[in-house]
């Protein structure tokens, strides 16, 4: 139970990380901005780990995670989308195209709930129509 707790948890901090290199300097990276989120706020030890693991992943298949969304994107850009929901959309797509531990199904939940937390009223419907779409892309 703790575990689960504490990825959901590092998912949101995550989120934080993400954030920050989102609206920042566009010659920091993703490792970056964690180190600064890491020394300004204090992050449980149990949910480092996983927070580490997600920045990593979103750090090294970036790109990727990208051009993943935009196929499954109807009619938007992912350029033209709030920071939130595009960090939570990418979170969530990294977590369904590269952990094989985490059931799709597990990561588009948690990612509907960073929606409904933090971004705006019709986010948790987006969230899920859009990262529902790639898991379906992806199982193809």
């Amino acid at each position: 139970m703790h575990r689960r707790i504490d990825r959901t948890r590092a998912r949101a901090w995550a989120l934080q990380v993400h954030y920050r290199w989102d609206v920042g300097d566009k010659n920091k990276t993703l490792p970056d901005a964690f180190k600064e989120v890491l020394s300004t706020r204090r992050i449980g030890p149990s949910r480092l780990p996983y927070l580490k693991r997600l920045v990593s992943e979103l750090h090294q298949h970036g790109s990727e995670v990208d051009n993943l969304l935009i196929l499954v994107l109807d009619n938007w850009r992912l350029d033209r989308l709030s920071f939130l929901d595009r960090g939570v959309l990418r979170i969530g797509a990294v977590e369904i195209a590269h952990f094989e531990d985490i059931p799709a199904k597990v990561s588009i939940q948690e990612a509907v709930r960073l929606a409904e937390r933090y971004g705006g009223t019709d986010s948790p419907r987006f969230v899920n129509g859009v990262l529902d779409a790639l898991y379906r892309q992806l199982m193809d």
